[in-house]
């Protein structure tokens, strides 16, 4: 049988995250502590304590989620998980968490880069101008269309199954193409916990600058 670890992306953050598993096993610990010291804060405090709204700042939120994942995975290895997986992937930021555990990034080189990768989103569009949501029982056809039929900008960002599109933009058009989307018939439709319309053109000027801070970062063979 084939092992393979999948990493989760933006969403998933939650004040309370990791904390059971700090207080259960040093290699937790040690991760948390290990982030504090590489980004100069306490985010293992973050983490365990919150404020939510602060947790939800995606410069913030990125750095935890890969901090909380990459000590689950060290606590999985302390615990006889295999070290050599067929497979490592991630939705999202959950792609570089997968990068860290294959070693062909440093974990503080990635807590660091994700930092980054999350203030460079919040300048391009900041927080509480840009939104996403996850439509479904609506096919990729139906989600397309009423995007497209929604004045302003707003897009089909994640195909995550058949009927289960995320869709993301400025907030306003992203609201309307909600109700649209309910009145078109949508089994049910989600608004994210994030801070920005990740996976949009609007996006480019964080991936921009990400490009010139990635050139400086050493990746070796997973």
């Amino acid at each position: 049988m084939k092992t393979a670890l999948l990493f989760p992306g933006q969403g998933a953050q939650a004040v309370g995250m990791g904390r059971a598993l700090a207080d259960a096993f040093p290699e937790a610990r040690d991760t948390f502590a290990e982030a504090d010291e590489a980004l100069g804060f306490a985010l293992s405090r973050l983490c365990f304590e919150g404020p939510e709204a602060e947790l939800a700042i995606t410069e913030n939120t990125q750095p935890a989620i890969l901090t909380c994942s990459i000590a689950a995975h060290r606590c999985f290895l302390a615990a006889g998980g295999t070290a050599s997986p067929a497979f490592v992937a991630g939705h999202s930021l959950g792609e570089i968490t997968a990068l860290v555990a294959a070693g062909a990034l440093t974990f503080a080189d990635g807590v660091r880069l994700v930092r980054a990768r999350g203030r460079f989103m919040s300048q391009a569009v900041p927080p509480g101008e840009g939104a996403m949501a996850a439509v479904i029982g609506l096919d990729r056809l139906a989600v397309e269309r009423l995007c497209g039929d929604t004045p302003g900008e707003v897009w089909p960002a994640n195909f995550n199954a058949p009927d289960q599109i995320v869709i993301a933009g400025r907030a306003a058009p992203v609201a309307q193409a909600v109700e649209a989307a309910r009145a078109a018939g949508a089994k049910k439709v989600v608004p994210l916990k994030v801070s920005g319309p990740f996976h949009t053109p609007l996006m480019a000027p964080a991936g921009e600058r990400l490009a010139e801070v990635l050139a400086e970062v050493a990746l070796a063979p997973p």
